[in-house]
């Protein structure tokens, strides 16, 4: 594991006091109870501090994919880094996850196991010529999920501007426990039959730069594009991403892998409110269930 960055510094809501509850190192940080109450409609009223550990990972579920032939292994991986994932130096529970190239049929899954059981899920499947994608694995519909430890509500299916052949989209969700939006977004690829030119990515940057309206939210996926493209020029201006190292300076460990599990790009990403602090984490060790490597954070709204 590389070593960890610092927090971002960045600019603090007002809030009341959190309770940090922990179970041992894997803990996750969790509200004080009264705090867990509905979204508060008057912005006049104090926001209570709260912590996301999130984590965003491109899971590569279908057919050609590591484990794609293999979805019991695949969802019992998917568990293992949502139970115990390194942030900052230190092992994390995660209580949110923003899966890409997954399967309904692993979110049905993930519904029905262990600790995930009392989870919230939603899903967003991809779409080929206005038709829902599906896997060729029998393993359902393609696309992205929202999972949380608290339930989510106002879920939303977010069609994305996209060649007609490689229909995108973006599935939000928000936890009024944390009053935070959360969305899970795959961007068009650089295949030569889906987006080549990256105009299309632009334009779908576009449409995600507006979720900037949130007062707290955190936007996780898969780009495709490197930090410094031009294209993610929006979402660097309007969020903090947790990897993006001091000030302005467009980082980040390297998430998308190579054969042999070399890495060999950042395409991964979490933008996060600049009214938060974040600290990141990727595995420096090669993950031979994708041909991504997780990226996980603990995004802390004070």
């Amino acid at each position: 594991m590389r070593a960890p960055r610092a927090l971002i510094p960045l600019l603090a809501v007002c809030g009341a006091a959190a309770v940090v509850a922990t179970a041992g190192a894997g803990a996750a940080i969790e509200l004080d109870p009264d705090a867990r109450g509905p979204a508060l409609a008057d912005a006049a009223e104090e926001v209570p501090p709260a912590t996301v550990n999130a984590m965003t990972w491109n899971v590569c579920g279908d057919t050609g994919c590591p484990l794609g032939t293999r979805p019991d292994e695949l969802v019992k991986e998917i568990s293992q880094r949502t139970a115990s994932n390194e942030v900052g130096g230190r092992r994390v529970r995660m209580n949110a996850v923003l899966l890409q190239e997954v399967c309904s049929g692993h979110v049905d899954t993930l519904r029905k196991s262990g600790a995930l059981r009392s989870w919230s899920w939603t899903f967003a499947p991809m779409r080929s010529g206005g038709a829902k994608r599906t896997c060729a694995n029998g393993q359902g519909e393609y696309g992205v999920a929202v999972g949380a430890e608290s339930a989510l509500s106002e879920i939303e299916e977010k069609r994305l501007p996209s060649p007609d052949r490689h229909g995108r989209s973006a599935v939000c969700g928000t936890v009024a426990a944390w009053q935070t939006r959360l969305c899970s977004v795959q961007l068009s690829s650089a295949q030569p039959d889906d987006d080549p030119g990256g105009a299309w990515r632009g334009k779908q940057i576009g449409e995600l730069a507006g979720f900037a309206e949130e007062s707290r939210v955190i936007v996780g996926g898969d780009f495709t594009e490197r930090p410094e493209s031009p294209a993610l020029d929006p979402l660097y201006r309007d969020f903090a991403e947790c990897d993006q190292g001091p000030g302005e300076s467009r980082t980040g460990a390297l998430t998308q892998q190579g054969p042999g599990g070399t890495a060999v790009a950042k395409t991964s990403y979490l933008f996060i409110s600049k009214e938060a602090g974040a600290s990141c984490g990727v595995s420096s060790a090669p993950v031979a269930a994708s041909d991504h490597r997780p990226l996980a954070a603990a995004v802390r709204f004070r």
